[in-house]
Formats: structure tokens, C-alpha cells, sequence
């Protein structure tokens, strides 16, 4: 028996100072007073005593002493990571620099600090910014007619540009000395989300000035002659702008783009002019057919030393009007049926003065850098806002139309398939809303969100693809047939537009989130790769030495945590929230140190190769991007005042979360390459097994009634949605005929009932209605009312129809020469 106190009690000091995170110092203390409280009492014998002794003599001293620790240890470790470990690039290091890092880091701590996180307030709008959100940007989406502009005009009205220029949306990030509106990133993405649910193809023409373009670049790095020249012009939309990225043999790989520039000489009007001669091909330039100035990123090349003493000085970036010579903008591109101006720029020998160079000579090889600190921000903001409107605009009208629909004398709503998707398209719009503000409020607190970005970018994208998928299943034949009626197939058509969009969502998974995550978040990592870097021997051993034994610490203690948090069930973790919240900040406290720990060792394993391991990569990105979005969701609900009427949404959404959380760490396990190793990490990761399960029926139950009633829950999940009841925009009249289908539904029981009886008597719905009013079925009024709602919801779900000759191309000369084939003529 006093064996096992022993042995226990050591196991016991062993995982307190683990998971404590103590120093090694302090194990080694507690360990000798254990050892020495039993040698005192002589148990449990002399031969077991001296035994531990040594051993812990054996361990604590070489440890302890960093002389002998650094020699025998730490050196032959730094040697052999030295040789494993591949060396950052200059591309790599730029992009682990360009973003910093905020809340994600404390998820690969395996320990996040919730109260200060959840404390931290979530930016709101100033009077200015919900001004223009109320007053222009409604008056906006009044003028949008999604139909008219895809299927005749095949862009924006004249109407929707001007009052675009008028009220400077292409200035919204640009400050109030320029001339713009000055707004903050919550506000450009209240903008975009709301804009974005009514048009994708407005929304991106607003969403690109404010993200990768001109703007951002030359707020960061232009000269001053250059702000003072283009901002002003930029805010009115005197000048339209489009970024010139994609190469057309180099498509995502932007450090390996063809297009190149070689600084020259050329005689101008009679005089010497010192210059770039480019050559480029680009392709998929979002607002290139409609742009009066055009950024280009290319490669730089200075073969004769006349700026410097660099033949290849890297990627660059210019401005260039665009009716430069030798320049071309070709004709459009038609991406989807959803045909917001997007096309070709291809230059042959273009040649063009030093200063149109961003930010000048000394900028010149800086473009790498430049364009992936803009795309940080923008990737945080952009397509999660706009995505997140879209989101949330279907569910709101699929709730809607779910309980206007009925079959077989039921809305569609209440059977349990219906239920399943409704569940779904709520859960997921929650996620997405809360991360997409999540990570705009990260930028207003200064932050260049790199990792969170890839993050929004990516989930939210793929569950809005998921949520108009729900919608157009629920709606069934009403979203498929095209035409004034339906507000949902141009979403369908245009989903996987957003998926491929900066950077394909594959890549982005697979590649960005976990693969610069694991460098750029982790508490050591990224420090020790700066430790091989000091040139003093002596210095860069001791270095190296404190983070080794740091990061070991850190790896042991996680282990440690997962184990018990997982055993335990979290239940003695100290976690912030109320009675409904905790126990999700217990999870995710476990699901942490979990994370972090199969991350060190997927590093320890893979080391450099773990860039080529993408599946492994992808699943353990899954696992941060649905920590992250857990994060945001719970300070979403503390933000909101912790909303008892939420908490299923947010329930389901948070076990949705959790559940892959679970299958993604599984994946991770499954698949490591030494098979005896993956039975420790399952005992480790889940030591009562796999025990997280997907939503079940009941709460999906409550969530989908959720949408099929107008309530606060309901308006909060779909906040921003443009609700005008105006012909033609189907959102706003659904949602004024909802309560009005909701108190017919008695009378409809009435007649359904009455009808029975055979109480009454015709075949049309006005015959039906006159007889309940003659047999006392109905009174006039509720008649009156009847007849209304359902003529209303015939407008409804009535769908579109066309001649032949209004759905084939016009008969005008242009056409003709087309269908000929004489395109050139055209």
C-alpha cells in the first residue's frame, strides 16, 4: 500500500507542475521533497528509494545545471535541428511578417486567457458610419435590380455608378484628409454585408477599391506625391481603380509571376527619361474593364546597375494610367452568369517612368511584401463581409418561405428533412457572422489579421456555399428557375466565384491557415528559427537552450492538460461564463491543449516536410479555423448580453464546431506515420474515446422554429439584411407577409376542418372562401383577410416564364455578326 501512495504521489507531482506549466526547477523541488518525506519515514524500502533516487538525481542535475545542460543536450539538439530544418526563404519570412498576432496565438498555447478576450468590447459603429448605412447605402440597395443587371444590362445600371461616385464608396477606407470617408473596418464591413446580400456583383465593385487595390497600397507605401495625386481622385471615383495580380501562367503563386519590367532608358518628346520597359499578361482583374488606373505587380530586373547595384530586384508594383501606350484591357470575362466587370490586361513592351513605381525607387523589390500585408486585411474583411450578407439574406427569406410554403396542409418548414437544412443554414450563419466581425474588429484594434483572414476567408465561403445550398433544396423548383422572381439562383451560380477568389479556397485550407499558423502563432517556434540566425556561438546556444527546454515544457504541459481535460471532461478548468456558456469554454480549454499538442508533434515528425503534407496540414487547420470560430461565436454571445432566446443557435452552431473539431484531431491521429505511436496519441487526445456528437434532432428542432417566426433571435441572427417591402424585392415583402401568413394559419385550420365536413362547396379558393362566409365558417373580415394572404402568397411562389424570344440573344447587328462568327467585325 505504501507503494502505491508513492508512486502515486510522484505521478501526482509530475502532472500538477505539468499541468501547471511550472518550471523545471519546481518540479525537481516537489519531486525531492516527496523523495525525502518517504526516505524519512523509511517507505516504501530502501532498494525502490534508491532506485528513484538516482533516477531523479540522473535527470535533475544535468537539467538543472545549463552549463551541462548546453553541452551534453542542448548542443547535439541544435546541431541536428539545424540540419532538419529547412531554411525560411525571403518570400516565407515576408509572409510570416506581414501579419501579426492576436487571439489565434493563444489558441496554440494550449491555455487561452477567456476573460481577457471576451472583455475586450467588439467595435461598433460611430454616428457618421450608421448615418451612411441608414441614408446611401439603403438608398443603394433600392436601386438594385439583380436580375436586370445580370440578365440584360450584364453590369450595374448608370444610376447605381453615379450614386457610387456621389456618395464615395470607393473612398471608404481612404482617410477624411483625402477626401474619402474614413471609415473603420466594422463599418466597410457592415457595407459589404449588406450590399452583399443583395447583389454580388455591386458588392464586388465596392469591396475591390477598398481591399486589394491602390488605395490600401498607397495609404501604406506611396510617396506623397502620389497620395496627394491619386487618393483624392480615388475617394470620388474620379478615378476607378483594379489590381493587377494574377499571372496568367502563375495563377495563385504570386512570387512566381512572369510578368517582369527592366529598368531602361528611352528618348520621350526629345529627351533621355530613365524607366521601365514591362511585359505582362493578367487575367481575372476584377474591375479592369470599367478601370481608369490599374496597379501592376511584376518583376523587376536592373540588367545595367542604373538604380542600383541588383540585377533581379524582385517584385514590384506600379501605377499606371490606364491609357498608357502599348497597354491593352481586353474584353470581358463572364464569370458565372454573374457579370460584374472582371477581364484581361495584357502589355507588350510598355514603357513607363521610374516614379510611377509605389512609393517610389526605394519601394522597388518591395511588392512581395506589400501585397501580402494588404491582402491580410483584406482577406479579413472583403469576402467574409460580403459572404456573411449573403448568408444571412438566405436564411432569412428561406425561414420565410418555409412558412409561407405548405404541403399537404403543412409548411414545409415543419417537416423534419425541412427542419434538418433549416438547422443548418442558422448554425452556420451564426459562425460566419460572428467571424466575419471578429476578424474586422481585429483590424480597428490595429492588427494585420494574416492567419484569422485565411481563416474568414476560407469557412466562410464554404458554409455560405453550404447555407445557398440548403436554401435552393428548401425552395426546389422556385430557385431554379431564373428571372425576376428568384432571389436565390444568381447566389447558387455565383458561390464557387467567392471559393476560388483570393486564393482558392484548397489552397487556402491545405496550405495558409495551419502552415503559417504553426510558424507565425506558436509561442516558440518561430523564435527559435531566429535563434539559428545569431552569428555568436556562445549567444545562439544559450538562446536556443531557454526556448528548447521552454517548448519542451510546453509540449509536456499540453500533453498533460489534454489528458486530464479530457478525462475529467474539463470540469476543474477555470473558465469564465454562466451556467449555459461554461461548459463550452471548458471544451474549447481541452480542444486546445489537444490542438497545440498534436501540433508539436506533427512538427516534431514532419519537420520542413510538413509544407508537402497538406491533408495533415488541411485537418489541423480545420482544427484551429473551428477554434477560432468558437472563440468568436461566445464573444459574439457575451457581446450580446449572453441572449437567453439564442442559446440554441448558438448551441448548435458551438457542437457543429466541436464535432469537427473532433473528426479533424481524429484524422491528424489516423494518419500518422508510425502506427505503434497512434494508440498513445488516442489515450492522450481521447482518453474516454470520440464522445462529441453533431447536433441531435431535438436542438435542431428549436433552431429551425427559430426562422419560421418573426422574433428578436430571428432579427439578431440576420442583422444588416435589407428588409424594404418595394416591388420586386422579395426579402422585405416575405417578411411583411409572414405575420400576416402566421395569423391566417387558424382560419386556414377552419376551412381545412369545414372542408372535411363537406361544408363547403366549389373547386377555386374564391368559391371555397364564399362558402365558409355562407356557412358561418368564416366571418366577412377573416374572409376578406384570407383571400388577401392568399393571393399574396401565390405572388410568392409563382416563378417566372419568358417567350423564346425574350430568352435568345437580341437580333442586333452586333449579335448577328456574333452568331456568324465574325467576332472581330463585332
Amino acid at each position: 500500500m505504501t507503494t502505491v501512495l508513492f508512486l502515486l504521489a510522484l505521478l501526482a507531482v509530475g502532472l500538477g507542475c505539468a499541468y501547471f506549466k511550472t518550471s523545471f526547477l519546481t518540479w525537481s523541488i516537489a519531486t525531492a521533497i516527496v523523495l525525502l518525506s518517504f526516505s524519512i519515514a523509511g517507505q516504501p524500502g530502501w532498494i525502490l528509494l534508491t532506485l528513484f533516487w538516482l533516477l531523479f538525481l540522473a535527470v535533475a542535475i544535468p537539467l538543472n545545471h545549463r552549463p551541462w545542460r548546453r553541452e551534453f543536450i542542448t548542443g547535439p539538439i541544435l546541431k541536428g535541428f539545424e540540419k532538419m530544418t529547412p531554411q525560411i526563404s525571403e518570400t516565407e519570412r515576408i509572409a510570416l511578417e506581414a501579419g501579426t498576432v492576436g487571439f489565434e496565438g493563444e489558441l496554440f498555447t494550449g491555455n487561452p486567457r477567456w476573460n481577457r478576450f471576451i472583455k475586450k468590447p467588439l467595435h461598433e459603429l460611430s454616428t457618421d458610419e450608421q448615418a451612411f448605412l441608414d441614408g446611401p447605402v439603403e438608398e443603394l440597395c433600392g436601386m438594385i435590380n439583380d436580375w436586370e443587371f445580370s440578365h440584360y444590362r450584364a453590369g450595374v445600371s448608370d444610376e447605381v455608378w453615379d450614386h457610387l461616385r456621389k456618395n464615395k464608396y470607393f473612398g471608404m477606407i481612404i482617410p477624411k484628409e483625402y477626401g474619402g470617408l474614413g471609415f473603420s473596418a466594422v463599418a466597410h464591413r457592415a457595407v459589404l454585408e449588406k450590399v452583399g446580400g443583395m447583389s454580388s456583383q455591386v458588392g464586388s465593385i465596392i469591396a475591390v477599391p477598398n481591399s486589394l487595390g491602390p488605395a490600401e497600397l498607397l495609404l501604406h507605401y506611396g510617396t506623397d506625391e502620389q497620395k496627394d495625386h491619386y487618393l483624392p481622385r480615388l475617394a470620388t471615383g474620379e478615378e476607378i481603380p483594379c489590381f493587377g495580380l494574377t499571372s496568367t501562367t502563375a495563377g495563385s503563386d504570386a512570387t512566381s509571376i512572369s510578368d517582369f519590367g527592366i529598368v531602361c532608358k528611352k528618348k520621350v518628346d526629345g529627351k533621355q527619361v530613365l524607366g521601365i520597359k514591362l511585359n505582362f499578361e493578367k487575367r481575372y482583374i476584377t474591375l479592369a474593364p470599367c478601370a481608369t488606373v490599374v496597379g501592376l505587380a511584376f518583376r523587376l530586373y536592373d540588367p545595367d546597375g542604373l538604380i542600383g547595384d541588383t540585377e533581379d530586384i524582385g517584385i514590384s508594383v506600379a501605377l499606371l494610367p490606364a491609357d498608357t501606350p502599348g497597354m491593352e484591357i481586353g474584353r470581358r470575362h463572364f464569370p458565372l452568369n454573374n457579370p460584374f466587370p472582371n477581364g484581361p490586361i495584357v502589355g507588350k513592351d510598355v514603357f513607363v517612368p521610374l516614379d510611377t513605381l509605389l512609393g517610389g525607387v526605394e519601394h522597388a523589390g518591395n511588392g512581395w511584401r506589400m501585397l501580402i500585408e494588404s491582402l491580410s486585411v483584406g482577406r479579413a474583411i472583403s469576402l467574409p463581409s460580403s459572404t456573411s450578407g449573403g448568408a444571412k439574406s438566405a436564411t432569412l427569406v428561406t425561414g420565410a418561405y418555409a412558412r409561407i410554403r405548405k404541403q399537404f396542409n403543412l409548411p414545409i418548414g415543419r417537416f423534419e428533412g425541412v427542419e434538418e437544412a433549416l438547422a443548418r443554414m442558422a448554425g452556420h450563419t451564426y459562425a460566419i457572422s460572428a467571424l466575419s466581425r471578429q476578424t474586422a474588429s481585429a483590424v480597428d484594434d490595429g492588427e494585420k489579421p494574416a492567419v484569422p483572414g485565411a481563416i474568414a476567408k476560407y469557412h466562410c465561403t464554404e458554409q455560405s456555399r453550404d447555407i445557398i445550398k440548403d436554401a435552393m433544396d428548401i425552395h426546389g423548383g422556385k430557385g431554379i428557375i431564373l428571372g425576376p422572381k428568384n432571389y436565390l439562383g444568381r447566389a447558387w451560380q455565383g458561390a464557387p466565384i467567392w471559393i476560388t477568389v483570393e486564393g482558392a479556397n484548397i489552397l487556402t485550407r491545405s496550405m495558409m491557415i495551419f502552415g503559417q499558423g504553426a510558424i507565425r502563432c506558436h509561442p516558440y517556434v518561430l523564435k527559435e528559427l531566429e535563434a539559428l540566425k545569431i552569428e555568436d556561438d556562445d549567444e545562439r546556444l544559450r538562446e536556443f537552450d531557454k526556448l528548447l527546454f521552454a517548448h519542451i515544457g510546453h509540449s509536456i504541459s499540453n500533453a498533460v492538460r489534454a489528458f486530464i481535460l479530457g478525462l475529467s471532461f474539463a470540469r476543474f478548468a477555470a473558465v469564465p461564463g454562466d451556467r449555459r456558456t461554461r461548459k463550452y469554454y471548458r471544451k474549447l480549454s481541452r480542444y486546445s491543449a489537444a490542438f497545440a499538442y498534436l501540433a508539436d508533434i506533427a512538427m516534431l515528425t514532419y519537420g520542413g516536410k510538413l509544407k508537402q503534407k497538406e491533408k495533415i496540414s488541411g485537418r489541423l487547420g480545420d482544427a484551429l479555423s473551428q477554434l477560432y470560430i468558437c472563440s468568436a461565436m461566445l464573444r459574439r454571445f457575451e457581446h450580446e448580453g449572453r441572449p437567453a432566446a439564442d442559446q440554441p443557435i448558438l448551441a448548435w452552431a458551438f457542437h457543429d464546431a466541436i464535432f469537427k473539431i473532433q473528426t479533424a484531431l481524429r484524422g491528424v491521429i489516423d494518419n500518422y506515420p508510425m502506427p505503434w505511436v497512434r494508440p498513445f496519441l488516442r489515450m492522450i487526445i481521447f482518453p474516454l474515446g470520440r464522445v462529441e456528437r453533431a447536433p441531435n434532432d431535438r436542438l435542431g428542432h428549436k433552431v429551425a422554429s427559430l426562422l419560421l417566426s418573426p422574433s428578436e433571435t430571428r432579427d439578431r441572427l440576420t442583422r444588416g439584411v435589407y428588409r424594404s417591402d418595394a416591388a420586386g424585392h422579395w426579402v422585405g415583402v416575405m417578411e411583411k407577409l409572414l405575420p400576416d401568413v402566421i395569423a391566417a394559419e387558424p382560419l386556414e385550420r377552419k376551412m381545412l376542418k369545414a372542408q372535411r365536413a363537406e361544408q363547403l362547396s366549389g373547386y377555386t379558393s374564391d368559391e371555397h372562401i364564399a362558402s365558409a362566409v355562407n356557412n358561418q365558417v368564416l366571418t366577412d373580415k377573416e374572409a376578406e383577410f384570407l383571400a388577401s394572404v392568399r393571393e399574396r402568397v401565390m405572388e410568392i411562389i409563382t416563378v417566372d416564364d419568358f417567350e423564346l424570344e425574350e430568352l435568345q440573344a437580341s437580333l442586333t447587328s452586333t449579335g448577328e455578326k456574333i452568331r456568324n462568327g465574325d467576332r472581330k467585325a463585332a
